[in-house]
């Protein structure tokens, strides 16, 4: 069976100590792509030197990601601008909307947000979307930004069944996760009256590891642990969700030649 890992920070220095060999164990777990979602420009060199050394495998985003919308933001924007300019990456991402942290630059979050889904819609790229305590207000800007050429993953859904359908009839994916193994994540309960045909799978690596690594680092590797549990709540088999969700991540980055 193949997985694809839509949404890991493996460049991050988290794994500086041991990077090449924890993308070795998720190659040996049958992870054979790992995207990564950028953070902020000094997150490009690291995220494109993952890329050089595992090509084919560590596969590049750009974005901005909510967290580190500040005062520069927009000098921020201007350089993974020139960056989308010069080469093709998978997706524009990570960004979206974070009420959780911190509510100071909200209303910067919103202009970046905008700024970035025009990107996405011209270069018919998916959007990464973050929305941490922001589910509603960060679906309410896609759709008013919706057209035929806005699509891609509201990342780390942990949202309601109600919040899980206006995404999907959006056209949007659902990025499933570690919360899914956690025994008050909810997603036991919206996922079977959504159904499978709209999710993805991510670890969201380093953050958020599934059970029994709760606590600790994640890492890709560890994709196959949320597959197996994605599969318990849905009552089918492994095999069952490496073939939807490999199709679903197929379909969201088959414009990427990587």
């Amino acid at each position: 069976m193949r997985f694809t890992d839509t949404h890991a920070h493996i460049y991050s220095d988290k794994y500086q100590s041991d990077r090449q060999d924890v993308i070795q164990r998720a190659v040996e777990q049958g992870v054979h792509h790992i995207y990564m979602p950028n953070v902020d420009v000094d997150t490009i060199e690291p995220m494109l030197d993952a890329e050089s050394k595992n090509p084919g495998i560590c596969i590049p985003m750009m974005g901005l990601h909510p967290c580190d919308v500040k005062e520069d933001f927009e000098k921020q924007l201007y350089v993974m601008e020139e960056w989308i300019s010069k080469r093709a990456f998978a997706g524009i991402g990570e960004t979206g909307l974070d009420l959780y942290w911190d509510k100071t630059f909200f209303a910067q979050q919103k202009e970046a947000l905008r700024i970035q889904i025009q990107w996405a819609k011209q270069k018919r790229w998916p959007i990464i979307l973050h929305c941490r305590e922001s589910m509603d207000e960060t679906i309410s800007i896609i759709r008013e930004e919706k057209d035929e050429n806005l699509f891609g993953i509201f990342h780390c859904f942990t949202g309601t069944s109600d919040q899980a359908r206006q995404i999907m009839e959006l056209g949007f994916y659902l990025g499933i996760g570690g919360v899914s193994t956690y025994k008050n994540g909810g997603l036991d309960l919206v996922l079977p009256e959504v159904g499978m045909g709209k999710i993805v799978l991510e670890t969201d690596g380093p953050y958020l590891a599934p059970v029994p690594h709760r606590g600790k680092r994640n890492s890709p590797e560890y994709i196959p642990l949320i597959a197996q549990r994605v599969a318990d709540i849905f009552q089918t088999s492994l095999a069952d969700i490496s073939a939807v969700t490999e199709k679903n991540a197929q379909t969201i980055f088959k414009h990427y030649p990587g």
